[in-house]
């Protein structure tokens, strides 16, 4: 009898203790120990509580108040902090979570696909690389891949300082990208991989969005078809289920600006990347609630077989990476938009190039143009302009630098047509600031492609040593299509 009275009482103590636990104020994984919070930003802080329960916030000894709603969830934004460096944080309800050692500093969000995901220890220099990312103010939060079919509130995943022992396993882009700005700006960096293999850009745009433009209705059919799919149920490259998995449970965390590497999924519908991936950039920036914040991302590398190189193809040929570079290309017509150019960087054998430290500098190029204003060329030549004189087609640049040049010998990668759109590749020559380029076998040119090969031989740069972005001057049907298999 006497157990059974103790159990019955350990029983009731038990259920007790979990309504008081349940009553505590939490926080979701990407507020907490260790973490960075954006200098000069309004800080939103969120979590759970019991309903009616009065919560409190304190950052750097500023204080706002919330009431949790019916839900169980409750909501402040703390007014921005402009001081870099260590600062106190504590939440409070009927229990007090007070969060150790953070930092006030500049935040990144580094997503896309395998390229993004790519860790530190499988990259280029990584025996040397790890043993010295000793940078405690560095502090790197990887975000646990998940798929979903509706938003999600939180994540798994934790804070930590970068260190030889937590650097192996994170993205070696977004590591080698922040460690640049950190060292170039002297300031508290977080970073937050939110990446997975496998995935077209489609699985990170919102609902809303793809719902609001019959153009991605297809999309949003064969997602619902591979949810009546067993087999599919969880593949990451259905519409929305990484924006709902990955994204919506981080929003809307302050941060300073994105990071992006991703397309190689999507390289067989370039078209529709055209506008797709701008309004994955638009869809993000209304979500997160935080303007138009800078979102930067790399231009696909060469890849594939060198098959349409000049030396070894009578004449170019289509090429569906081409076009999807020149989708991205054609996306610095967003605001706050920057592209790191990888032509050069890129390995035919692998898709997964392992020089992820160039990578990663040249997207900290770009940040420290784009985010940071600072007054430097973060660009190889971008096409601007073409004028016919002649036979001739004249092509001007942005981003000339201190000139343009050619890597190595004579200019390579250029390629002519006439009104009949049958190309043929060129001498190309540099005149000052321009590019001429003209054929004997075509005497009215129209168009001009540079670099429009899948794995291009293709060699200009400015004189500080930025490859040019691949283009083409034409809008002609390409070989890529907006069907989703």
């Amino acid at each position: 009898m006497r157990s059974l009275r103790t159990f019955v009482l350990a029983a009731i103590i038990s259920v007790a203790v979990d309504g008081i636990a349940s009553a505590d104020v939490k926080l979701p994984a990407v507020i907490g120990d260790n973490m960075v919070l954006q200098q000069g930003a309004e800080l939103p802080f969120w979590g759970w509580a019991e309903p009616g329960e009065g919560v409190t916030v304190t950052v750097a000894g500023k204080t706002v108040s919330a009431t949790t709603a019916a839900d169980g969830r409750w909501f402040v934004r703390v007014p921005s902090v402009t001081k870099f460096g260590v600062v106190e944080v504590v939440v409070a309800g009927k229990n007090s979570l007070t969060l150790k050692n953070v930092l006030i500093g500049d935040v990144w969000v580094c997503s896309g696909q395998s390229n993004m995901q790519w860790r530190v220890l499988e990259s280029t220099g990584a025996k040397e690389e790890i043993p010295a990312a000793k940078h405690p103010t560095i502090r790197l939060f990887k975000v646990e891949r998940q798929t979903a079919l509706e938003p999600q509130t939180d994540v798994e995943g934790k804070w930590v300082e970068c260190s030889p022992e937590s650097i192996g396993e994170f993205s070696a882009v977004a590591y080698f990208f922040g460690r640049e700005l950190h060292l170039r700006l002297n300031r508290p960096m977080g970073l937050i991989e939110a990446a997975y293999s496998g995935c077209g850009a489609e699985s990170w745009v919102s609902d809303a969005t793809l719902k609001a433009d019959p153009f991605y209705q297809q999309l949003l059919e064969k997602s619902a078809a591979d949810n009546r799919d067993p087999s599919r149920a969880n593949t990451p490259n259905r519409a929305t289920v990484l924006y709902n998995g990955v994204i919506a449970p981080l929003q809307p965390f302050a941060i300073r600006g994105a990071i992006w590497y991703q397309g190689e999924q999507n390289a067989a519908r370039a078209h529709q990347y055209r506008t797709l991936f701008p309004a994955l950039i638009e869809d993000w920036r209304r979500t997160w609630g935080q303007g138009d914040f800078p979102f930067l991302f790399v231009q696909l590398p060469n890849y594939l077989p060198d098959k349409t190189k000049p030396d070894h193809s009578p004449e170019p040929e289509s090429s569906a990476w081409a076009e999807l570079r020149d989708a991205q290309r054609q996306t610095l017509s967003a605001p706050n938009t920057g592209m790191a150019v990888t032509i050069d960087l890129g390995d035919p054998r692998d898709i997964h190039p392992k020089n992820k430290v160039e990578v990663g500098r040249r997207l900290a190029r770009q940040a420290l143009s784009v985010a940071y204003g600072q007054s430097l060329f973060a660009s190889g030549p971008l096409y601007r302009s073409m004028t016919i004189a002649g036979n001739e087609a004249h092509l001007q640049f942005y981003d000339v630098g201190g000139g343009l040049a050619a890597k190595g010998s004579e200019l390579k990668g250029f390629a002519i047509a006439g009104a009949d759109q049958k190309f043929v590749w060129v001498k190309a020559s540099i005149v000052g600031n321009k590019v001429v380029v003209s054929s004997d076998q075509v005497p009215r040119p129209v168009a001009v492609r540079y670099g429009w090969a899948d794995n291009p031989d293709c060699n200009l740069c400015n004189k500080e040593g930025l490859p040019a972005s691949p283009f083409r001057t034409d809008d002609w049907p390409g070989v890529t299509t907006n069907v989703v298999k």
